[in-house]
């Protein structure tokens, strides 16, 4: 490194930075250097609560070498030490001002971490890496019978090796992974998942190097892809989510305005235990001219545990390997009653270990076996931390008599309201909106198109642990074009609990949901599953078939399909298609429904 260049540089940002209103300002210019260094030495200067960093319109390169490192407890990540650009805590108000200005990082980094501050403002930035932590190629032959598959890989941008029949990437600053673990095929020309598309996870037993610089990957699999889409592989699943781009946590007023990720070793915007925050004409899509498929290595966005209002509105969201979004607070189970005021509780999935579910003010909700619902609620009065998994909590009132170990908990003060406005998310893997919280949602006038369904309730009481039950739903005035292309079977929209067997499988989950004046163009037969629950309309949806989109994959399955729910009801929706099966429901289902006003449909009665 230039340290005279590096010396200078400091000078400069030490030298703008002025104080004014209690307000500390400091400006960047564009360097060739790493600007690690710079950045780190500037925050180490800051005396003020509120800070400003301005930069300079420019490209601006961060290494890993000279970050702040620290452990950090990251939801739905690996936890664990990680190289820290900026790292900004107990700020009363952070701004930065990137100009149009590119931040390009290399290696293992978190780029942006905000810990305990208010008044957040992020605008006109972009991020990416200067190399991606993928492999991809495009298949160029497969056999099915002796199990391999041909790729022509992918070499300008990409970082890879083969050393005595093992493929190891990226191969950056003497990491890269041991397996091709999680892999998905994409189309080449659009550059969206393929149609039919399976999840796969590759280990190959060999790869040889074969003429032409083709790589021959020694390896039966169950599905495979089709030749001539673009194979991906983002390494083993417990090993390939080191750090969002921006982290946000305990935090408050939240605001990123034109900010768009183009790449990034975990999901784009994490957002933990955090209350009002906007998104707004930003995005997660891939560099203008780049050969790469993938831009975030998982959710586009993601709050866990969140309050107040959150908005997005007209992002855009693309070619993400997870969701586009995914709302939901985090049930813990009861390990322990301690006593009649205390009761000891256990985080549950690998990925939350560290979260912090409670803290002292916040009132939660029983949920008691075998009934899902929120039995009862209490306010906190003590937390002691055990370890990341275990916390004891201690009450304002007495515990119920009823409660036991194996019952679950859910934080009822952190739950936001939700709104989704105006964005485009598409050509990705798994679901455009995944959304668990009882507050208002909204979700109006997007271009919605998704691998998996667009549309996705799904409270989880085990695995993911992720809560909970809807409440008050307004989908309206969108365009789904395009839907549930993956080889698993989905919905346009899909309401579907997931509970532990020791829970009632048939009582009422999520309520009013109301589906109203959407547009769906689509090729397959199937636009909703509702399981369990209490009040959905569909009313004034226009619904489109049209093959030309692919082929049918399910194309017996019913357009629409009621499981265990009640007062739901299909009105004035009209259908273009060819579907014999319009709708499906069970006994339970069928003593409320309420059908009318509905053209184009065949059976839907």
């Amino acid at each position: 490194m230039n340290w005279n260049l590096l010396k200078l540089i400091c000078l400069i940002v030490l030298f703008n930075t002025s104080n004014m209103e209690a307000q500390t300002v400091i400006e960047f210019k564009p360097s060739d250097a790493d600007m690690t260094m710079v950045v780190r030495k500037a925050l180490e200067n800051v005396k003020d609560s509120d800070i400003k960093l301005v930069f300079e319109k420019g490209t601006y390169k961060f290494l890993p070498d000279y970050a702040m490192d620290k452990y950090c407890f990251i939801t739905n990540h690996g936890n664990g030490f990680k190289k820290i650009v900026f790292r900004f805590e107990n700020f009363n108000a952070v701004e930065i001002e990137g100009n149009g200005s590119e931040f390009i990082f290399h290696g293992q980094v978190a780029p942006f971490q905000f810990e305990n501050c208010k008044n957040i403002s992020v605008k006109n930035l972009s991020i990416d890496w200067d190399i991606p932590f993928s492999f991809q190629g495009e298949v160029m032959a497969i056999n099915e019978k002796e199990g391999w598959r041909d790729i022509k890989p992918s070499t300008e941008g990409f970082s890879w090796t083969l050393n005595n029949g093992k493929l190891n990437f990226p191969n950056i600053d003497d990491f890269h992974f041991f397996e091709l673990g999680s892999t998905l095929s994409f189309d080449k020309n659009t550059k969206a998942v393929a149609h039919g598309a399976w999840d796969l996870n590759s280990n190959p037993r060999w790869v040889e190097k074969m003429p032409n610089g083709i790589l021959r990957f020694h390896e039966p699999l169950k599905k495979y892809p089709a030749v001539g889409t673009i194979l991906h592989s983002k390494g083993p699943h417990e090993q390939n989510r080191y750090a969002p781009a921006f982290q946000t946590i305990n935090s408050s007023n939240a605001n990123f305005n034109n900010v768009v990720v183009h790449h990034a070793l975990g999901m784009g915007f994490l957002f933990e235990r955090t209350s009002d925050i906007n998104i707004l004409n930003s995005g997660v899509y891939l560099k203008e001219g780049t050969d790469r498929v993938v831009s975030t290595i998982a959710d586009a966005t993601h709050f866990a545990n969140c309050k107040g209002a959150i908005l997005i509105e007209n992002c855009r969201f693309e070619n993400m390997l997870d969701d586009g979004t995914n709302v939901h607070g985090t049930y813990v189970e009861v390990d322990a009653i301690l006593d009649e005021y205390t009761l000891r509780i256990a985080l549950k999935h690998f990925e939350q270990m560290g979260f912090e579910f409670a803290s002292v003010g916040d009132e939660i909700w029983y949920i008691e076996n075998p009934s899902p619902k929120r039995a009862g609620e209490n306010e906190v009065v003590k937390v002691k931390y055990i370890n990341d998994k275990y916390s004891e909590l201690t009450f304002k009132s007495k515990i119920p008599a009823s409660l036991t170990k194996g019952d679950i908990l859910e934080n009822k003060t952190w739950n936001p309201e939700f709104t989704m406005r105006g964005n485009t998310i598409r050509n990705h893997r798994a679901r455009n909106i995944i959304i668990k919280t009882p507050k208002k949602i909204v979700i109006e006038y997007n271009e919605l198109s998704s691998m998996m369904s667009s549309i996705l309730f799904r409270g989880e009481t085990f695995f993911w642990y992720e809560s909970g039950a809807v409440e008050d739903v307004l989908i309206r005035n969108n365009n789904f074009n395009y839907v549930a292309y993956s080889g698993s079977e989905h919905a346009v929209m899909y309401v579907t609990p997931r509970l532990n067997q020791s829970f009632d499988q048939t009582e009422l989950f999520d309520k009013n949901i109301r589906f109203e004046n959407n547009t769906i163009r689509t090729f397959d037969s199937r636009i909703i599953i509702a399981d369990r629950v209490d009040g959905l309309k569909i009313s004034g949806n226009t619904i489109i078939q049209d093959k030309t989109q692919g082929k049918a994959l399910y194309p017996d399955a019913p357009i629409f399909d009621f499981i265990n729910c009640n007062n739901v009801e299909v009105l004035n929706n009209t259908y273009q298609g060819d579907s014999e099966n319009s709708i499906l429901k069970d006994e339970k289902s069928s003593k409320t429904i309420k059908i009318k006003g509905n053209k184009g449909f065949k059976n839907l009665k």
